[in-house]
C-alpha cells in the first residue's frame, strides 16, 4: 500500500514544542549526555554503491545502529537517555539547584536514583534501553512484555537487573498495564509511545534518537534527497523526519514512512487523517514494529513532515535482511534484524514499482539514507531467517576489510 501525505498540516511548521524537542538545541543536549557514557561510540555509516546501481539511484547509505551502546538497536539512544534526564531533574527538585550530567554518579544523585523505579512496556529493544539506563544510574526497572516477546529478548533485558512482567495480549495491552501498575506504585513510566496527557517523556525518548541523524549527516558526502524509515508507533520516524526538516527547511529530503502491512497503524492514521488504533491480526515477523496504536506525539510531527506512507509485507522484510547479509559487489555485509531492514524493504519496493518510484521522485541522481534500526537482537531467529549466524555475516564483512 502507498499513500501521499494529504493532511492539511503537511509542509507547515512543526508545533513549537516539537521543534524545541527535535531541533539543534535538543540534539546538542543528547550528544553532551552521550559523551558521558563509558561505552559510547559513533555507529558506522555504510555506502552501498552496488545496491544503488541495482535500484537505479545515485547512492544508498545505511546508518547501522546494530552497534549502539552494546544493545544492538537505536533504542539504546532513547530510553536510557530519558531515564538519565529524569533522574537529574528529580535531583534538581530535591536539592534545589541545577544538577549537571557530570554529577550523575555523585553521592547526591545516586541517592535520588536509588529511590526511583522506572517502568515501561516493550517488544524488546526499548525495554533493554530503559533497563540499561536504570542500572547505569542505580535505579530500579520493571519491564512489561507480551507473550510474543522471545525468551532471548527477555533474557537480554533481565541481564541489566530489571524485574520482568509477562502480560497477556499485544504490545498495546502491555502499554496499558505498565501505565496502570506504575500509577498504582508511583513509579515513573518511560514509554516510547504517547497518549493524551502523557507526552513529555516520549518526547525525550524521541530526542535521544536525533543523535544518529546528526552522526549520519556529518559522515554523508552530500545531504540525502530521500529517506526511508520504518515505523512502529512512529517515534523513530518522527524523530528522524522532524530533525531533518528543522535542519534543512525547504531543502529537506523526501521522507517515506514504512509500516509492516500486518501492523500498519501509522499508515492507517495517515489515511484517516487522525490517530487510528487498528485491530490486532496475524503477528508480523517485524516484531519490533508490531504496534497497533500510534504515538500521539509522533503523529503530531509526521503529519507535518512525512511525505509518503507505505507498507511492506513479510517477505519484503526477510528479503531485505538477506540482501544486507549477502550484498552485491563490494558492498559491506550488514547484520539487520527482522525490523532493522524494513526501511530498505520500502526502498526496494518503491524503486522497483514504477508508480511509486515516480510519485516519490526516485531517479538516477537520488541519494537515499536508510537506518538499520537493529542488529540480530534474537540471534536464533536471525539465523533461521537468513541461513547464517550473525557471527558468520560479521566474518564476511571482516573478510572484506570492513572492521566496523
Amino acid at each position: 500500500m502507498f499513500l501521499l501525505n494529504s493532511h492539511p498540516h503537511h509542509n507547515s511548521p512543526l508545533d513549537p514544542v516539537d521543534a524545541e524537542t527535535l531541533g539543534e538545541g535538543g540534539a546538542d543536549t543528547v550528544e553532551r549526555f552521550l559523551a558521558h557514557r563509558a561505552n559510547h561510540a559513533e555507529t558506522p555509516l555504510h555506502a552501498l554503491p552496488a545496491l544503488a546501481r541495482e535500484l537505479s539511484v545515485g547512492a544508498v547509505h545505511v546508518k547501522d545502529e546494530g552497534h549502539r551502546l552494546g544493545l544492538g538497536s537505536f533504542k539504546a539512544l532513547g530510553g536510557a537517555y530519558a531515564v538519565i534526564r529524569l533522574v537529574l531533574e528529580e535531583a534538581e527538585r530535591r536539592l534545589g539547584r541545577a544538577v549537571d550530567i557530570a554529577e550523575l554518579h555523585s553521592p547526591e544523585a545516586k541517592a535520588v536514583a536509588a529511590s526511583m523505579t522506572f517502568a515501561c512496556a516493550t517488544d524488546g529493544n526499548h525495554g533493554r534501553s530503559v533497563a540499561q539506563g536504570a542500572e547505569l544510574v542505580g535505579a530500579k526497572a520493571v519491564i512489561f512484555v507480551h507473550g510474543g516477546v522471545s525468551e532471548a529478548r527477555v533474557a537480554a533485558i533481565s541481564r541489566f537487573g530489571a524485574e520482568m512482567v509477562r502480560v497477556d495480549g499485544t504490545y498495546d495491552d502491555t502499554v496499558a498495564e505498565a501505565a496502570r501498575v506504575a500509577a498504582e506504585n508511583r513509579w515513573t513510566i518511560v514509554s516510547d509511545t504517547s497518549w493524551a496527557g502523557y507526552e513529555r517523556i516520549p518526547g525525550l525518548v524521541m530526542q535521544g534518537y536525533t543523535a544518529m541523524v546528526r552522526e549520519a549527516l556529518r559522515r554523508l558526502p552530500e545531504p540525502p534527497t530521500h529517506v526511508f524509515v520504518q515505523a512502529g508507533v512512529g517515534g523513530v520516524a518522527a524523530a528522524v523526519s522532524g530533525h531533518l526538516a528543522l535542519t534543512f527547511g525547504d531543502r529537506r529530503p523526501t521522507f517515506t514512512v514504512v509500516d509492516p502491512v500486518r501492523a500498519a497503524c501509522i499508515f492507517e492514521t495517515a489515511r484517516a487523517g487522525h490517530p487510528v488504533k487498528i485491530a490486532h491480526g496475524e503477528p508480523t515477523v517485524m516484531a519490533m514494529l508490531e504496534c497497533y496504536d500510534p504515538s500521539l506525539v509522533a503523529w503530531r510531527v509526521l503529519k507535518h513532515v512525512a511525505d509518503v506512507f507505505m507498507t511492506v509485507d513479510e517477505q519484503d522484510a526477510i528479503a531485505a535482511m538477506n540482501r544486507l547479509a549477502r550484498p552485491s559487489g563490494n558492498d559491506p555485509a550488514i547484520v539487520a534484524g527482522e525490523s532493522g531492514g524494513a526501511g530498505l524493504a520500502g526502498l526496494v519496493r518503491a524503486a522497483t514499482t514504477p508508480a511509486i518510484r515516480a510519485a516519490v521522485g526516485l531517479d538516477e541522481t537520488s541519494r537515499v539514507l536508510l537506518f538499520n534500526t537493529e542488529g540480530a537482537t534474537d540471534p536464533e531467529r536471525y539465523a533461521e531467517l537468513v541461513g547464517m549466524t550473525p557471527a558468520e555475516v560479521i566474518g564476511r564483512r571482516q573478510a572484506q576489510g570492513v572492521t566496523a
